[in-house]
């Protein structure tokens, strides 16, 4: 193309967005999502929001290592720059090749994102300059100091010339050559070699320890020889009393060009630490899949009948968490996970009773009756999106104050972009590879290095550590490596084949595994259903088949060798109590289980029938005897409402009761020989007696026998929480399209030549036009086929401005083709409030 016929390049990045076509708008407007909110007017508008200082540090957040390494050069050279210059910052005088390849990249991404615009001449959004630039209280990420004309700014005029004189060039008439000169010398490479090699080595050590920054250092009033050889020649310049600086084109020239000491155009590898056999990485995951069901399960029905109180600034007490923790046989934080996942589950909630609780809500209930790897789906779903972060329980907010689970303060918006990338990046690597972790938070740190180490304690990589511990807690990995069904959740393609050299060989062999992850795509809630529902069947032949027996033996306890159908967990659960878990579950059986099975209405005959029918080993003796024994006393004591009382048909019974020294608290008293009063309530007493030994049981006003069954406490209906969004949500197809065509519409509006003395001369404002004028204009217009320019208030208030071809003037409203909406809309006219006739060449 010739130089006549290149179009001219942008003066604004306005011009320089007007430039650009749909495509390239709508990814910048996914990229800056909060660009679009709200919709701007114009292209004008959306350059001013693109440079405002809250949206480009969001940007520059969002940038990996070497695109911030790359502004951060564009913010130390001139402004502008040709691409030749940025070469040459970043990839120095020796021209690295990994440099080069990468820099278009990293400098079409920050095209894209509107940091950077011009054609050949590059500029950085003078935001962007202003928040990377160096300066002595922002020092630049690069380490370079300001430039010699910077540097030199308030210096008198004789010192100026001095410096020149002593660094062997002509005096000039002016300060501005003078540093023109001196910035010249210093920028030449030739002639800076020759002046440093006159320089003391002591002067040169100096420099050493300046030129990779910080550019900044202390002297005295009467400095050392080897600081006054630099200060004499400019090599040093003071910026302030005591201070001087080493300015950006000496520190260049020692460092050969490069603005960075270690540009890192290529991301690190994720390393693999093991590698498995894939089978191995499944059932493993298969295996902590179906222990995360259990734990829930447990956690669940240990809140059955109303669960910790919540506290008066909300979450559990860390005496409720202990005691979870006990009842889950876990360490307190992994206790905090679970109840933060039932939570998000929407599985748990407080009931909102004055006395407020956590119980289970109505949602628990549906979820018990899915199949296992449809409820695992349930849970791994309301992880991956999950904000609340379970890690942070047990730390300390900003106001110091403990954060608790399930209170407030444990919302971090970047859990869920964290999660998803670590998940990401195990499904790059080949199937069964465990990565080594240390470099999972390397390649994060280098993916966005200013939302990292300077946050929270590099909140990121905590998150990272988390998420391999929750992700391996749930099943979703085994032994480390992303499982298949894990991969399926991702919506990941399949993993890449292994190679050769990454063979399985021990899970403490540290195997290199150097290559690019696979692009990992995050799931519309849509998507994300289907790639759920494929989890689910994948994990579902991987999980144990329920049993409908178990193992009885002769020391009272019952083995179940695999999960059990829920009928049989969950009689086997009221008679007998848990004594152990694992592979299989050991059940014991006491005499307080078999008194809660007959409390909640079993007779000693059906206990037997039960365990005949359900055990594939012949009921042991003395299980049996335990039977007959405790129902043989079961009941044989009443209790009832007086305050309470108790009766006996025995009245030696009644008397060895108020014999026992263990009954005074019980406030007991003989009414008839076969009848006690108690100052205490009917539970109490019960309680009470039970802890003597005796087996009572309860009974109604009429004297029937009171059937216990446990209390399935739940909440009203609940909804889980909402994550908390990192910023506005990226906009869909549909909001995107029809936000380019009002702003493009929009841009028309404001940028369309206007016949002279029609419009106000304000650059944007809409033209403002007499009732008598627009109507005439209007109707002129249907007659001639023109275009106009007319300013519109909507019914809620919001004025625009648009371009419209009227079509029919009548009754009040005139009928046209909108090219804001791109078709033909009806406007009361008392709503417009002015119109301008467009330039004939307009268009």
């Amino acid at each position: 193309m010739s130089t006549e016929d290149r179009p001219p390049a942008p003066r604004s990045l306005a011009e320089a967005l007007r430039g650009r076509d749909d495509v390239s708008l709508g990814a910048l407007l996914r990229s800056r999502p909060d660009l679009i909110t709200p919709v701007p007017t114009d292209l004008t508008q959306l350059a001013t929001r693109a440079g405002t200082r809250a949206s480009v540090v969001r940007a520059l957040e969002r940038l990996d290592r070497f695109a911030l390494q790359t502004a951060q050069a564009l913010a130390v050279a001139a402004d502008p720059a040709t691409f030749d210059e940025l070469l040459g910052l970043m990839a120095g005088d020796d021209a690295d090749p990994a440099v080069a390849q990468a820099l278009p990249h990293a400098l079409g991404v920050l095209r894209e994102q509107a940091l950077v615009w011009g054609g050949d001449r590059l500029r950085l959004v003078r935001t962007a300059r202003e928040l990377l630039a160096p300066s002595p209280q922002h020092p630049s990420p690069t380490g370079l100091g300001p430039t010699v004309q910077e540097a030199t700014a308030g210096m008198s005029p004789g010192r100026i010339q001095e410096i020149v004189t002593a660094a062997g060039l002509p005096s000039t008439h002016d300060s501005v050559s003078a540093v023109t000169s001196l910035t010249e010398l210093f920028s030449d490479r030739r002639r800076m070699a020759a002046l440093l090699a006159e320089a003391p080595a002591d002067s040169l050590d100096v420099l050493e320890r300046l030129v990779w920054g910080p550019p900044y250092g202390q002297v005295t009033a009467d400095p050392a020889p080897r600081l006054r050889w630099l200060l004499d020649r400019g090599l040093l310049l003071p910026t302030a009393p005591g201070t001087v600086v080493l300015p950006r084109e000496v520190a260049l020239h020692l460092r050969r060009g490069l603005a960075h000491r270690t540009p890192e155009p290529v991301p690190p590898a994720v390393e693999a630490a093991a590698v498995h056999r894939p089978q191995v990485v499944d059932s493993t995951a298969a295996g902590q899949a179906y222990t995360a069901l259990a734990t829930a399960e447990e956690l669940l029905k240990d809140w059955d009948e109303g669960g910790p109180t919540v506290l008066r600034a909300g979450g559990l007490s860390v005496r409720d968490l202990k005691r979870t923790a006990v009842a889950l046989d876990v360490p307190e934080p992994v206790a905090a996970f679970w109840v933060e996942l039932a939570y998000a589950a929407g599985l748990i909630a407080p009931d909102g009773e004055a006395d407020e609780r956590y119980a289970a809500t109505p949602a628990y209930d549906e979820w018990r009756e899915l199949p296992p790897a449809e409820r695992w789906s349930r849970l791994v779903t309301a992880w991956l999106p999950a904000t609340r972060t379970a890690g942070l329980v047990g730390g300390r907010d900003a106001k110091d104050r403990t954060l608790s689970a399930l209170g407030p303060g444990l919302d971090r918006s970047a859990a869920p972009e964290v999660r998803h990338r670590v998940l990401a990046l195990l499904a790059g690597l080949p199937e069964g590879a465990a990565p080594a972790a240390e470099t999972v938070l390397a390649r994060l740190r280098w993916e966005r290095p200013l939302r990292g180490a300077q946050r929270e304690d590099d909140l990121r990589s905590r998150l990272a550590e988390w998420t391999l511990a929750e992700a391996e807690l749930l099943g979703v990995t085994g032994r480390g490596a992303l499982s298949a069904h894990g991969r399926a959740l991702l919506g990941a393609p399949a993993a890449p084949a292994k190679s050769p050299e990454a063979e399985p060989s021990g899970p403490g062999d540290k195997l290199p595994v150097h290559h690019r992850p696979t692009h990992v795509p995050t799931l519309s809630p849509a998507e994300q259903a289907v790639a759920s529902a494929a989890a689910a069947r994948l994990l579902t032949p991987l999980l144990p088949e329920p049993l409908d027996h178990v193992l009885l033996q002769a020391d009272l306890t019952a083995v179940a060798p695999g999960p059990l159908r829920r009928p049989l967990a969950d009689m086997l659960g009221v008679l007998a109590d848990v004594e152990s878990k694992g592979g299989a579950t050991v059940y014991r059986f006491t005499p307080g289980s078999v008194r809660r099975a007959l409390d909640a209405g079993q007779s000693a005959s059906d206990l037997h029938a039960f365990l005949a029918a359900h055990s594939r080993t012949p009921v042991p003796q003395p299980l049996t005897y335990l039977i007959d024994d405790v129902a043989r006393r079961h009941g044989h004591l009443r209790v009832g409402a007086a305050s309470a009382y108790v009766r006996c048909d025995d009245d030696a019974v009644l008397g060895e009761i108020l014999a026992d020294k263990r009954a005074a608290g019980l406030g007991l008293r003989r009414l008839a020989p076969t009848v006690l009063a108690a100052q205490t309530d009917p539970a109490g007493l019960l309680e009470g007696l039970r802890a003597m030994g005796f087996a009572p049981a309860a009974e109604s006003a009429e004297g029937d026998v009171l059937i216990t069954r446990a209390h399935a406490h739940r909440t009203p209906p609940r909804t889980a929480p909402e994550p908390v969004p990192d910023g506005p949500p990226v906009p869909d197809d549909t909001l995107l399209a029809a936000a380019l065509r009002a702003i493009r519409a929009g841009d028309l509006a404001s940028t369309t030549p206007r016949k002279p003395g029609t419009a106000p001369e304000a650059n944007g404002e809409p033209p403002r036009t007499g009732s008598a004028e627009t109507l005439a204009t209007m109707q002129a217009a249907v007659m001639t086929g023109e275009t106009l320019w007319i300013g519109y208030v909507n019914a809620e208030g919001a004025a625009s401005q648009r371009v419209i071809a009227p079509i029919r003037v009548e009754g009040g409203f005139v009928t046209a083709y909108d090219h804001t909406a791109d078709e033909v809309r009806t406007y009361p006219l008392h709503r417009i409030t002015g119109v301008a006739e467009l330039a004939d060449d307009a268009g």
